[in-house]
């Protein structure tokens, strides 16, 4: 019998104190850190994948074991959708999850194993001249890191957010932590781009939201807004 899912337990109270200079000090300076090799090697098996595709492209991060992917992809049928997590061992699990959703084509999905930190900052660049562009971006429970002294850990306060934001403002965020959502509007209202917060309604589409809504924890989520759109 499975355990039910342990609730965020934290230290910190709100939103960090912390979290607007954190996030400043990275949008004025230039995240230095070298690219890794496997992470570049990931990206341009990408690239090949996507080969002379000229439509939407959709970007899972954090897909874990590419539930989440396998939907997107049944949602939107006429787009690519690229999972991404850094865990080979939740990546092996893709294939099984594909056969339970009954989607046993791989033509308009695929994972791939790859440091987010480093893959964000070379899509945002191949963007720039790329024939295709990347309408949605989701992050289905990335890991909250909840405690105080975590917070440059949590991709909202990390120096790959800009490129993050690079790569699509249409962005779809899930977390059982409302705080996680709360910091995450509050940064990109820092950098210009509105979102709303609501609870979830409809069925999990990954099994950390499966497990969590059968155990009775409430689950948020966040979406940015296209401009002109009301909140």
């Amino acid at each position: 019998m499975e355990s039910s899912p342990r609730e965020i337990t934290t230290d910190q109270l709100g939103i960090h104190k912390d979290l607007a200079d954190i996030v400043n000090k990275y949008r004025h300076s230039e995240f230095k850190k070298p690219i890794a090799e496997h992470t570049q090697q990931t990206f341009e098996a990408v690239i090949e994948w996507l080969g002379n595709w000229q439509g939407d492209v959709i970007i899972d991060a954090c897909c874990g074991v590419g539930e989440s992917s396998i939907v997107l992809a049944q949602q939107h049928p006429y787009a690519k959708v690229i999972g991404i997590d850094k865990s080979a061992v939740r990546l092996n699990k893709y294939t099984h999850y594909k056969r339970q959703k009954n989607h046993n084509s791989s033509d308009n999905a695929r994972v791939f194993q790859a440091d987010l930190n480093d893959f964000w900052r070379l899509m945002a660049e191949y963007l720039k001249t790329a024939k295709w562009n990347i309408s949605k971006q989701c992050l289905f429970y990335p890991n909250p890191y909840p405690k105080k002294a975590q917070v440059q850990k949590r991709w909202h306060a990390s120096p790959a957010f800009i490129a993050l934001l690079g790569c699509s403002t249409n962005i779809e965020v899930r977390s059982n932590w409302l705080t996680y959502l709360e910091e995450f509007q509050q940064v990109l209202n820092i950098n210009g781009v509105k979102s709303r917060i609501y609870p979830i309604n409809g069925a999990p589409i990954t099994p950390f939201e499966r497990k969590y809504t059968e155990s009775g924890q409430p689950c948020w989520q966040l979406h940015t807004l296209a401009e002109g759109e009301d909140r």
